[in-house]
């Protein structure tokens, strides 16, 4: 299935098909109106989460997947959004 890819991007395409996976799991779960159906919805999305975390941790672990930290002032400004918008709810 992946020819002649090395584990680094066998890995790399594992944990961007988490991801969505998880967000098209996230959305479904977010429009169900059968309140046991948005449960199994969001046991599997637990799951999903899960699994993309593993594949993250092992690559982070290797060097092959290192998200850049924020900086403090992104953080600070992101926080001043979301409390301005919480605050008018």
């Amino acid at each position: 299935m992946y020819g002649n890819l090395g584990d680094k991007e066998m890995m790399s395409d594992v944990l961007s098909g988490q991801k969505m996976i998880a967000s098209i799991y996230n959305t479904f779960s977010n429009e169900c109106t059968n309140d046991a159906l948005r449960t199994d919805m969001l046991t599997i999305l637990r799951e999903e989460h899960n699994m993309q975390a593993d594949v993250f941790n092992e690559m982070k672990k290797r060097g092959w997947y290192a998200p850049a930290n924020a900086e403090q002032t992104a953080v600070q400004q992101a926080k001043t959004k979301y409390t301005g918008i919480q605050s008018t709810l």
